[in-house]
Parts: structure tokens; C-alpha cells; sequence
């Protein structure tokens, strides 16, 4: 089983850490609920055959980015639990 990269870091790191991953992953979370919102609102007033392809890819890119920090982020919490902070 692969080492907890998290395991070598002092407790201020640790802390630091978890603020920058929660705040980056509340960002990722507004832009995904706003290319949401104006996706729908694009199909809604063009209909899907006057929409491009192109105006998918934040719907289908954001999440392959968001999942893997949202893994990271509970790792974090993870050590941070098993180290009573």
C-alpha cells in the first residue's frame, strides 16, 4: 500500500495545506454550479442543435479535476484527525 504523502509534514504545513485544498475546491465548486447554470440557460434559449460542442467542455473536464482534490482534501482531514489537531 502506498505511503500517506501527507505523513511528513509538520502541523502548520498540514493546516496550510488544508486551507489552500478547501479553498480551491469551493472555487472549483462556484465555477461547476456556474458553467452549470449558463449551460442551461443556453440550451433553454438556443435549444441543443444551435449549442457547440465546445460550450460541454467545463461540464465534462471540472469534475476530472475536482475528484482527485476532494480525494486529497479527505486524506488531509485524515491526517489531521490522526494527529488530534
Amino acid at each position: 500500500m502506498k505511503k500517506n504523502i501527507y505523513e511528513e509534514l509538520t502541523n502548520e504545513e498540514l493546516m496550510k495545506k488544508r486551507d489552500l485544498l478547501k479553498g480551491i475546491s469551493i472555487g472549483f465548486g462556484i465555477i461547476f454550479i456556474l458553467a452549470i447554470s449558463i449551460l442551461t440557460y443556453l440550451l433553454a434559449e438556443k435549444g441543443f442543435k444551435n449549442v457547440s460542442i465546445a460550450t460541454l467542455l467545463p461540464l465534462f473536464t471540472l469534475p476530472m479535476v475536482f475528484v482527485p482534490l476532494l480525494i486529497n482534501l479527505s486524506l488531509l482531514k485524515n491526517e489531521i484527525k490522526s494527529r488530534n489537531l
